[in-house]
């Protein structure tokens, strides 16, 4: 029987499994493998896999595939990629405090900033948010303009959504309360025909300009007790239209994440990715 090593890491309760492509068949298919081992009944259980692949490149260091749940290829995962990178410290392989990682949506930077065993805390540069609704993107007559305040109808409501890419879609609706079905919201604007690409649906409660609150509904996995993109694009749409200050704390049921977003455009991530086990999968 084959088989392969993986490692299971969370970030804020998001977990994701890692894995070596240097220890699958050239013509593995990742899709296959992050159905069978993300399955939460029949698998390890997690919210996507993130493949890792040693680069010889000047631009990163390592190659990181994320696969959400359902099979679906993610352009980025902020706790994904954090997951990632704290194996390859768990694993001896990257010793360094600094590490690229090479993802569909661009090279990003990570800085170890502490670590005891099996816990590492980093801070990341994901990248610059993009705006308009074909960066996002969103269906819209107007593809050069911002998607902020839209008009998205679910079912018999008529919501007000703004959104952003932050190397994912991620569409946000600003709420007074969660006291209500904001699950069949998220479920049936992730696949709403404005989103060609799909989305990350991020239901976001304003506590004060420098801490919010939001509750997930993620492209690929569903619901989630956190989500670095999701927290980037919700901390960066209230700065954007003028709710909160551009360091925000932003707090999921799993935990709370840090997020900045630069003078010079760039979005700074600060979390955690913690060790849940390791294992060996059968293919």
């Amino acid at each position: 029987m084959t088989t392969f090593n993986f490692s299971k890491f969370h970030g804020y309760g998001n977990d994701y499994i890692v894995i070596e492509r240097a220890d699958l068949a050239a013509d593995a298919s990742l899709a296959d493998i992050a159905l069978a081992i993300c399955n939460r009944h029949t698998g390890a259980g997690s919210d996507g896999i993130a493949v890792l692949e040693r680069l010889d490149s000047a631009e990163a260091d390592y190659n990181c595939e994320i696969v959400n749940s359902d099979g679906s290829a993610a352009g980025f995962s902020g706790n994904g990629t954090r997951c990632a990178a704290a194996y390859l410290h768990h694993a001896g392989q990257w010793t360094q405090p600094d590490l690229r990682l090479q993802t569909l949506s661009g090279v990003k930077s990570f800085h170890l900033l502490d670590s005891s065993p099996g816990h590492y805390r980093f801070q990341a540069e994901i990248g610059k948010p993009r705006f308009t609704s074909r960066e996002v993107p969103f269906a819209s007559d107007e593809p050069l303009h911002s998607v902020i305040d839209r008009e998205v109808v679910v079912g018999d409501q008529a919501i007000l959504v703004s959104a952003v890419n932050v190397g994912n879609p991620v569409a946000c609706i600003f709420v007074e309360s969660f006291d209500f079905d904001w699950r069949f919201v998220g479920r049936e604007m992730e696949t709403h025909p404005l989103f060609p690409e799909r989305a990350n649906i991020v239901f976001v409660k304003i506590r004060d300009r420098a801490n919010i609150e939001v509750r997930i509904w993620e492209r690929g996995a569903g619901e989630t007790s956190a989500s670095g993109t999701c927290s980037s694009g919700a901390a960066v749409l209230g700065a954007f239209t003028g709710r909160t200050d551009h360091h925000v704390s932003v707090h999921s049921p799993g935990g709370t994440s840090d997020v900045i977003w630069r003078e010079d455009n760039e979005i700074v991530l600060t979390g955690t990715a913690d060790l849940v086990y390791t294992g060996v999968w059968p293919l």
